[in-house]
């Protein structure tokens, strides 16, 4: 594959991940929650208004609220090596589900980096029980994981042979 094009897909999956979920925060913070409150849009689902300043699920948020920095460095060098791996890979829907993580969490260290907080949106439920909100960047990182577990289980391609001998 011609290298321009081979990097210019993980800079999409990188961009399109970023792009949209920072659109959507800026539109829910911006227009949709004015003012905050709890949107029911199906009885298994709303659209709320929080900021996580602990890590996954909002696990050690007191304690992580006052070093947003350690997380933002942390979650860069992450990104920095998931970046590194995609731009190793032969494999275009490795390289592709890689792009779409470091999307993702790119856009979470952005929120951090300007509010202190990730902005959080996506509230499902059921029979009172409620999965942790979540938002764009969040389906990214789980869209680009679900992306390297399937190709973990698909059977690698024999290597070209070199001067067309057997």
């Amino acid at each position: 594959m011609n290298p321009t094009r081979k990097y210019a897909a993980l800079a999409l999956a990188v961009a399109l991940a970023l792009a949209f979920d920072q659109a959507s925060k800026w539109l829910i913070v911006n227009a949709v929650m004015q003012p905050p409150r709890v949107i029911e849009v199906t009885s298994f689902f709303n659209v709320v208004l929080l900021y996580n300043t602990g890590v996954s699920f909002g696990m050690f948020g007191g304690s992580m609220s006052e070093r947003q920095i350690v997380l933002i460095v942390l979650n860069s060098a992450i990104v920095a090596g998931l970046l590194a791996w995609a731009w190793r890979t032969e494999n275009p829907f490795e390289r592709i589900g890689l792009g779409t993580i470091c999307g993702g969490a790119l856009g979470n260290i952005v929120d951090r980096w300007y509010q202190g907080g990730v902005t959080d949106f996506l509230d499902f439920h059921l029979a009172g029980w409620h999965w942790p909100a979540f938002n764009f960047a969040d389906v990214a990182i789980t869209v680009g994981f679900s992306m390297l577990l399937i190709q973990s289980f698909r059977p690698a391609r024999p290597a070209p042979r070199k001067g067309g001998q057997a």
